[in-house]
């Protein structure tokens, strides 16, 4: 088929597919952690956030409260609100299609529609990739839970605090320059002092206001009255550059001084 052809859902169906098989693990450290083969699917269905289901599950598998749980996973699903403004300008979508399209935009479908030149492309690319994602993260999900099920007690296989190695793999490659990893690093601290002295779930909290705290008064304004970092000439623009540069000849001077003078009555 010719929209197989289609750049943006080529790279759309083989992100669905790499995505789609992590939530095997999804399904089997969420059972791990205590939840059931629906309470499971009902994250996947209706959360549809990796990064936030991770750490849903990473919370609960250590103890922590249910509210505690969602306040962690509400933290990380913020950066999918920023998407949604940024593919409501880019895709478009009307009418019914909005409420499925704020569903589906996650990382993956906005990295692969921003990926794109062409608007055709890029919706194309924002609907293979979200609901491609969506359709295999929820079967899969459900293979996981399944599985995770045979194996029984998650601590005898060491799966107890697999949920949260899970989450700082999905973390880790974020971190890129010094500065987010010297953030990474306090943020840690902070939640180990923190463990002994509040209930489980809420250390997570306190690294994320360490973490807010550190951007707001860190944060360097941007300048304003910057030249552009755009050159506005094409290259080679060297004669542009020099053609501004150069003052006008004597000639040139005297007719932009003296105005062309009026014809005398009568004739010369």
């Amino acid at each position: 088929m010719k929209i197989l052809q289609s750049p943006a859902v080529k790279v759309g169906l083989s992100i669905s597919i790499a995505t789609g098989l992590y939530g095997i693990s999804f399904g089997a450290l969420s059972v791990a952690s205590g939840l059931d083969l629906w309470q499971t699917m009902a994250l996947s269905l209706l959360l549809f956030s990796g990064g936030s289901q991770f750490a849903f599950i990473g919370v609960v598998s250590g103890g922590g409260t249910g509210l505690a749980a969602m306040s962690a996973s509400a933290l990380l699903g913020i950066r999918n609100g920023i998407y949604g403004m940024q593919m409501n300008a880019l895709v478009g979508p009307r009418g019914w299609r909005k409420l499925p399209a704020a569903h589906v935009t996650i990382d993956e479908s906005t990295a692969t529609a921003s990926g794109q030149v062409d608007p055709l492309e890029q919706r194309r690319g924002f609907w293979t990739a979200g609901v491609g994602i969506f359709l295999l993260w929820n079967v899969f999900t459900a293979v996981g839970a399944l599985a995770g099920n045979a194996l029984g007690d998650p601590k005898a296989w060491g799966l107890d605090g697999a949920a949260v190695a899970a989450f700082l793999a999905l973390l880790w490659p974020r971190l890129k320059g010094k500065e987010p990893v010297a953030i990474a690093v306090v943020c840690a601290l902070a939640t180990l002092l923190a463990v002994p002295f509040v209930p489980t779930g809420v250390p997570i909290l306190v690294a994320a206001a360490v973490a807010a705290a550190i951007g707001w008064f860190t944060h360097k304004p941007v300048p304003e009255g910057l030249a552009p970092d755009i050159e506005p000439y094409p290259e080679p623009y060297s004669e542009h550059d020099g053609a501004h540069m150069q003052l006008p000849d004597a000639d040139t001077r005297r007719g932009a001084d003296r105005p062309d003078r009026p014809t005398e009555r009568g004739g010369a």
